[in-house]
């Protein structure tokens, strides 16, 4: 009797059932370095305004490698030559594009490894990953880059309208519970075409386009960057920052951990054991350290940790402009006076910025819809709303944030 194969399948909230297409597919997903992302949360914390957002990077990158399965079964079926290397390649790629995120995802982002984004990080895992598997990822690593001589190969792991968005709009909307992000994917793949190697959207699909970059929009502006999620990553980072300011302070502090070998920058991105330790982290690391230092001797970092801990958050303010330097410093004082610290000190309590976000930016590569008489234009020369500024504009809230009890 012939050896029968079995096939692996994960339930999947959003899609149902989510098919792993072959053997080596299946390997990666059993790495430790990929089975970390159980560990490290999609949308940072978002949960503590949507309970529901509990959801994984490990989630979000098997619901991508199943909309990246649709996408090849459909532009194939349309003649677009995608061969079986191309194929394997394509769902590594997007299988691995988040691999090298970091505990709580974008909120330590260049903070543990300054100036590092997770993408550099991405792409040494997937170099290390092809090393371990004798070279098996090289083309995968190819469409990542974008080196790979087919543009439309890695426009569909990384664009303005990628695979990469539509799996996670429609699971974060999924998990938060804001039905207003939700976004058909599926539609959205349906219409996928390519004409001279560039990913194009046959002009049936332009109203679910529009929903794409309306839904997009409101996602970051009522989710990403709800003002509780702002806030606190804000004072993660802070947190992260005041424990390195301690170990310049404090002899022995922190020593013993991973955490604290990457904050006294005892390993570098080209240290031998860099990936190795940084594979370490996730969100329970910071988690442990939170609920360490609530009861540290240094009043700011147990602030702060306590404040993490049991949802007692800081303020925010938000303005149409930037606040004025004499407004910043005066709430600096005010927080040094309470706290009967210096200005220093005061600092890691105190945070100004801005947030700001574009659905659809027309400097980059644009979304361009195929024509039913064959014509390629931009998506937006087409849209009803394109004399409406929403999708391009650039919105912008000026912040300060500081503790509720010098309000």
């Amino acid at each position: 009797m012939a050896h029968q194969r079995k096939l692996k399948v994960f339930n999947d909230p959003v899609y149902g059932s989510i098919g792993i297409p072959n053997d080596f597919i299946l390997q990666l997903i059993a790495h430790p370095f990929f089975q970390r992302l159980r560990r490290i949360s999609q949308m940072g914390f978002s949960y503590l305004s949507y309970p529901g957002a509990h959801h994984t990077r490990f989630h979000h990158a098997l619901g991508a490698m199943h909309l990246m399965t649709k996408a090849i079964t459909t532009l194939r079926y349309k003649g677009i030559e995608i061969t079986v290397e191309e194929e394997n390649a394509l769902l590594t790629a997007i299988l691995l594009h988040d691999i090298g995120h970091g505990p709580f995802s974008h909120a330590l982002e260049e903070i543990l490894i300054p100036d590092i984004h997770h993408e550099t990080l991405s792409l040494k895992f997937m170099r290390e990953l092809n090393h371990l598997f004798k070279g098996k990822i090289e083309m995968a690593i190819s469409i990542f880059t974008g080196e790979y001589p087919k543009k439309f190969l890695s426009a569909l792991v990384s664009s303005q309208l990628d695979i990469d968005r539509l799996d996670y709009l429609k699971r974060d909307s999924f998990f938060s519970g804001v039905a207003e992000g939700n976004i058909n994917s599926e539609r959205l793949i349906t219409t996928m075409n390519v004409l001279d190697d560039h990913i194009v959207l046959e002009e049936k699909g332009i109203h679910s386009i529009e929903k794409f970059l309306m839904a997009r929009r409101f996602m970051y502006w009522q989710v990403y960057l709800h003002k509780t999620s702002v806030v606190a990553e804000l004072m993660l980072k802070n947190v992260i920052r005041r424990a390195r300011f301690l170990i310049q302070k404090r002899p022995g502090f922190m020593e013993g951990t991973v955490v604290g070998e990457f904050l006294r920058q005892q390993i570098g991105m080209n240290h031998q054991d860099f990936l190795t330790k940084f594979a370490q982290l996730d969100d329970t690391d910071i988690i442990s350290l939170l609920k360490t230092w609530m009861y540290d001797s240094d009043s700011i970092l147990a602030f702060l940790s306590k404040g993490l801990i049991h949802r007692n958050l800081l303020e925010i303010e938000f303005y149409d402009e930037a606040p004025s330097h004499n407004q910043w410093e005066r709430i600096l004082k005010k927080v040094g006076d309470f706290f009967k610290i210096t200005s220093v000190d005061a600092e890691f309590l105190v945070y100004q910025g801005i947030l700001h976000n574009t659905a659809y930016d027309r400097k980059q590569q644009p979304i361009s819809i195929l024509k039913r008489n064959g014509e390629v234009v931009e998506f937006l020369t087409l849209s009803q709303f394109s004399s409406n500024s929403g999708f391009t504009a650039q919105h912008k809230r000026y912040y300060i944030c500081f503790p509720k009890s010098v309000v």
